[in-house]
């Protein structure tokens, strides 16, 4: 035992003298009831940049009260997985819905997004067939590819030739072309209209994880295929989740009827798991209905994101390609990134360094995101901040 607890000692040391030990901040609370963004973290009020409530209702009250009805009426659990006894009403009507909203014949629900790409990836693809990604990709959608023992192919970011060059490399082997729509680490979208022609010519079943584009981007918030004026046919695998601009938890796929039966045949992650909290997907309903309702929201933060990259532009930061929610800001240094992040906490600002694993060597940055809760003041506050942390060598 000793030999054992040795070995993990040392495996921690080596990931601190990396300087890429993993740390929970506790949050205690809320200083506005109904908004996230100013939040009570181990006794300090920091305002909030890294959430993912990028329409600001992860906190309003219209969810939680749908969530408390359909706990009081449903119980705090589901009790089973849906193949059992876990598939409510409040479940069955949620996937009708969020298959209308994508305009899609079916959905099915998952417990988080993570699951809901293993379950898809390993559904469509076989041991030794090719799965060709994004090498920026979510890591579900290449932990995916990996459970389901598939030869795993990843093109240079966001670049439709080369993706189609990794699909004739694969021949009729392929089963897979996945993408994130919008992607999560820099927040630039993919090329999916180009990637569904490409799909389409080798055959290949298309995937995109649309997590961090529903709800924001497109016309009226359908996400990046939307505002490609894409559908079913051009995309039959859609996946999306509603902890981000939905303000809830939990995760679907939708497409084709016998596209999505097949996955509750085949996805492990759904047919062996609980299903989601009725109380969950109740408010899910209710967030639906809001963000359709409340176009604003998507106005407004596309109007915060307009002012921070002009803000930042003027002031030489190193501002990413992105037009979403998700501003990166480029260090390239895994001490530096970790020591600006701390100097906005001391300034009132919660802004996480991102590091390796999660983003290439070399790519170190302050992933900063912008919801429809944030004030202009907060904004510009937070832009004097950077211009005061950053490093004089890491401006644009």
């Amino acid at each position: 035992m000793r030999r054992r607890d040795d070995a993990v000692a040392e495996l921690l040391r080596g990931i601190a003298d990396a300087r890429l030990t993993r740390v929970r901040h506790q949050v205690e609370g809320f200083v506005q009831a109904e908004r996230l963004t100013r939040v009570i973290v181990e006794g300090r009020e920091l305002i909030n940049f890294c959430s993912n409530d990028y329409l600001g209702l992860a906190r309003d009250p219209r969810l939680a009260e749908a969530m408390a009805g359909a706990a009081r009426e449903w119980g705090a659990g589901s009790g089973a997985a849906h193949l059992v006894t876990g598939h409510t009403a409040v479940h069955h009507a949620l996937e009708e819905r969020v298959a209308a909203f994508t305009g899609r014949q079916a959905a099915l629900l998952f417990s988080t997004g993570y699951m809901a790409n293993l379950g898809v990836v390993t559904s469509f693809a076989g041991r030794g067939e090719a799965v060709v990604q994004d090498r920026l990709n979510h890591a579900s959608l290449l932990d995916g590819a990996q459970l389901a023992g598939a030869r795993l192919i990843r093109y240079a970011h966001a670049d439709a030739t080369a993706a189609a060059r990794a699909l004739e490399e694969a021949g009729e082997n392929v089963a897979l072309l996945a993408t994130d729509g919008v992607f999560s680490m820099d927040g630039d979208v993919a090329p999916v209209a180009a990637l569904a022609r490409t799909a389409r010519m080798h055959e290949a079943w298309l995937l995109v994880d649309d997590a961090h584009g529903l709800g924001v981007t497109g016309a009226t918030g359908r996400g990046t295929l939307e505002e490609a004026g894409l559908g079913a046919e051009d995309v039959p695998l859609l996946v999306g989740t509603f902890g981000k601009a939905f303000g809830s938890f939990g995760a679907f796929v939708a497409g084709d009827r016998d596209i999505v039966d097949l996955v509750l045949q085949r996805a492990r992650s759904y047919v062996y798991t609980t299903a989601l909290p009725p109380g969950a997907a109740a408010a899910t309903l209710a967030s639906l209905d809001i963000a359709e309702q409340e176009g604003w929201r998507r106005n407004r933060l596309a109007q915060l994101i307009t002012r921070f990259r002009s803000g930042a532009q003027q002031l030489g930061l190193p501002l990413g390609i992105s037009r979403t929610p998700v501003q990166p800001l480029i260090v390239g240094d895994t001490a530096r990134c970790l020591a600006a992040s701390v100097a906005l906490r001391e300034r009132g600002f919660w802004v996480a360094a991102m590091r390796r694993p999660t983003v290439p060597p070399g790519t170190e940055r302050l992933r900063v995101t912008l919801t429809a809760g944030h004030e202009e003041s907060e904004v510009d506050a937070l832009l004097d901040a950077l211009a005061a942390v950053l490093p004089r060598g890491n401006r644009a």
